[in-house]
């Protein structure tokens, strides 16, 4: 099983990552802390100091189309945040 599904590339992650050395992780919703601290240091080669989880839930999504309004919800998921290490860094863009 891959703990880690993708990365949370989004300014406010961008940002904590530059200041606060924090990575956000989209995880499966089994994953645990222990999984997840592992799957990073094997997957990156750092040395992770806490490993925060949440639930996000999903959303109401609505929208009009020509045979009218159109209603479902975005999936629930898990996300991760990683703190890491003084010293150690992810850069997610090195092999773009």
């Amino acid at each position: 099983m891959n703990i880690l599904l993708k990365p949370v590339v989004t300014e406010k992650m961008t940002k904590e990552g530059e200041d606060f050395n924090r990575y956000g992780f989209i995880v499966p919703r089994g994953a645990n802390k222990i999984e997840v601290k592992e799957a990073v240091e094997k997957t990156y080669a750092v040395k992770v100091s806490s490993v925060n989880t949440m639930v996000t839930p999903g959303k109401k999504k609505s929208r009009y189309t020509k045979t009218g309004v159109t209603q479902g919800n975005s999936g629930t998921y898990k996300k991760a945040v990683v703190t890491l290490v003084d010293g150690d860094m992810i850069d997610f863009y090195s092999n773009i």
